[in-house]
């Protein structure tokens, strides 16, 4: 077994078609991976996944798969629902809840077609950030960076690691506002953030019940499609899009912006020109919708504030408050400042606006980086409250923009910088165009890529 088997789902179920596999086998590497690890698992279900994995080599073995992932180890955000374990949310607090009893409904999809449930990883606590780190129950490291500290990206930060790190081949996540695409950037990976109604959220721990939504991280997009597929009980995954006259649609305001790195800019310039080259047709100009959608975040404040608050408001009023990251309790209690009549006009400015940014994208897919800078370095986000408010800000400037109009859109690697830190961008389409986008995905990742 060789490294490439446990980094691409769709290769593993290749391989236990042919033979040249077991699932039982390669679990045994998975858990063994995932025990060296730091701070990437909250819970590791070896017991459960040894049956699965042993039930999925039983069925192989006599040609009757569930699906083409049946056997495939994946982990999920400690957010899911998953039987006999504690969904903990990142939060210490939560360490002394039952146990759930039964698996959230994506849970219970997945297991119907045969993935094989490794265990739960580690994420900010309550989800609130898009950074990654959590003081109970450690910050993963982000490994492209040997030397220094590097924040994960969050706050699907345990499942973009599991991935990088090769533990599993796919992993899920929730996106509120970047939490499935800010990792899968900061880690040079693809990550797909779906529309909020494309899969169920039942079992799902929420964050905010306007944005929240689902989606895998892997190494490629062709797991993301496939796993996608899966998930909604599709027969195959979307066919690869025709990139010959296949509009993408890029506003240069985002891109020339001063906060946007050289490296993103430099490799997101390139990825067009590549995309070019192939066929398709980039259109640079003015997507009115964003610049409201941005102006409206500024003036008024993100949606999700009150709703995180609302879910954990008497939380707040308990001793147990005490026990929260300070970080994320310090967010929290800001939100009783938000004015309802505010909370109310993001509301219905929302829904003028997803029909609005429907209507100028015509049918084109709009790029965007994913984040506008690297990994910074985690030591000084630790140190600092206020440097990491406004790092965070930062990091979930260009993601929030997608959340808000309910735009499925897979974060795609397009190279690195000077100190080899991953580099990413955005596309993104209309909410509902989840298959679209993945098509578009598939045919645009080696240009992208280079």
């Amino acid at each position: 077994m060789n490294d490439t088997d446990l980094t691409s789902a769709a290769a593993l179920g290749r391989a236990y078609a042919s033979g040249r596999l077991d699932p039982v086998e390669v679990l045994d590497r998975c858990l063994s991976r995932a025990a060296d690890t730091r701070h990437v698992f909250i819970t590791l279900i070896a017991e459960r996944a040894r049956a699965e994995a042993e039930a999925s080599a039983q069925r192989w073995r006599r040609g009757e798969p569930l699906s083409p992932l049946d056997g495939v180890p994946v982990a999920w955000k400690d957010l899911f629902d998953v039987r006999g374990t504690v969904t903990t949310a990142g939060a210490a607090v939560f360490a002394g809840h039952p146990p759930a009893a039964a698996d959230a409904a994506l849970v219970e999809r997945a297991t119907r077609a045969g993935l094989v449930c490794v265990g739960k990883t580690n994420l900010v606590e309550f989800a609130f950030s898009g950074l990654g780190l959590n003081p109970h129950y450690g910050t993963p490291r982000n490994p492209h960076d040997t030397r220094t500290a590097r924040v994960p990206g969050g706050s699907s930060s345990g499942s973009a690691i599991a991935v990088a790190l090769g533990v599993v081949p796919i992993a899920m996540g929730t996106d509120t506002a970047g939490s499935v695409r800010i990792p899968a950037a900061f880690n040079g990976l693809v990550g797909f953030k779906s529309s909020g109604a494309h899969y169920p959220g039942s079992g799902v721990f929420p964050l905010s019940r306007s944005l929240d939504s689902l989606g895998p991280i892997a190494r490629n997009v062709e797991d993301c499609a496939l796993i996608d597929a899966v998930l909604r009980g599709r027969p195959a995954l979307v066919a690869p899009a025709s990139l010959q006259g296949q509009v993408f649609v890029v506003d240069e305001a985002f891109v020339d912006d001063e906060r946007v790195q050289p490296a993103v800019r430099d490799r997101l310039t390139e990825a067009l020109k590549r995309l070019g080259e192939r066929g398709a047709r980039v259109e640079r100009r003015r997507v009115d919708a964003l610049h409201e959608t941005q102006a409206l975040i500024q003036r008024l404040g993100w949606m999700a504030a009150p709703e995180a608050l609302a879910v954990h408001e008497a939380l707040l009023a308990s001793p147990d408050a005490e026990r929260l990251d300070p970080r994320v309790r310090k967010r929290l209690e800001s939100a009783r400042e938000f004015r309802a009549v505010d909370y109310v006009q993001l509301q219905w400015a929302r829904e003028r606006l997803i029909a609005q940014v429907h209507r100028e994208l015509d049918g084109a897919i709009l790029v965007l980086p994913t984040v506008a800078h690297v990994a910074p370095e985690l030591a000084p986000l630790e140190a600092d409250m206020d440097l990491f408010f406004k790092t965070n800000l930062a990091t979930l400037r260009l993601t929030m923009l997608g959340s808000f109009l309910d735009m499925p859109g897979v974060a795609l690697p397009s190279g690195v910088d000077g100190q080899g830190l991953p580099t990413s961008l955005l596309v993104s389409a209309p909410r509902g165009d989840d298959e679209r986008v993945l098509s578009v995905a598939l045919a645009a990742e080696g240009a992208v890529a280079g």
